[in-house]
């Protein structure tokens, strides 16, 4: 899994259907995409970078708009991993090379399915991060999606993730 899309509750055979024709454009014959266990949770694995498809995607949404109708949000997964603890920040450890010394970061966590301690998990990973934590003006988001015994991490910039919703309005603006 690389990509995690969102969708409304009952609409993910739709927005599978939908994101499987776009990757498709892009040039993945056969991408593996299918619904989570969790309403309203897409998984896709796709060949191609996925913060690549993400700046398709974007592009597809201020080109034509009526092509996105079904996803809601799609998040670049760098690391997929089981979802206890020690994999999670070994995963998170892993990753924060990309960070320079005077970078600011927040954690996001969204879990699913899971009893992990959400204050343990930031605990732990912000102990491995040096650098100074920002929640509300922040150069790097470190993300964690839990979906039960499966966790998806990256560090990512805010423009990584793309609310298709907000880019319609904003365009329309």
């Amino acid at each position: 899994m690389n990509l995690i899309a969102t969708c409304s509750r009952h609409m993910e055979e739709e927005a599978c259907n939908e994101i499987s024709e776009i990757i498709e454009d892009l040039g993945d014959d056969s991408p593996r995409i299918g619904k989570s266990s969790f309403s309203g949770i897409i998984w896709i694995d796709t060949c191609i970078d996925p913060f690549s498809v993400i700046d398709n995607i974007k592009k597809i949404i201020l080109d034509e708009p009526w092509r996105m109708r079904y996803c809601h949000r799609f998040i670049p997964i760098r690391h997929t991993t089981s979802s206890n603890l020690e994999n999670i920040v070994e995963s998170v450890k892993n990753q924060i090379k990309i960070m320079k010394d005077i970078d600011t970061y927040r954690i996001t966590i969204e879990k699913r399915g899971s009893d992990i301690s959400s204050k343990e998990l930031i605990n732990l990973i912000a102990d491995i991060i040096p650098n100074k934590v920002s929640l509300e003006s922040y150069y790097w988001n470190v993300m964690i999606q839990i979906m039960g015994g499966i966790a998806g991490i990256s560090i990512l910039k805010e423009e990584d993730i793309v609310s298709t919703l907000r880019l319609k309005r904003d365009s329309m603006e």
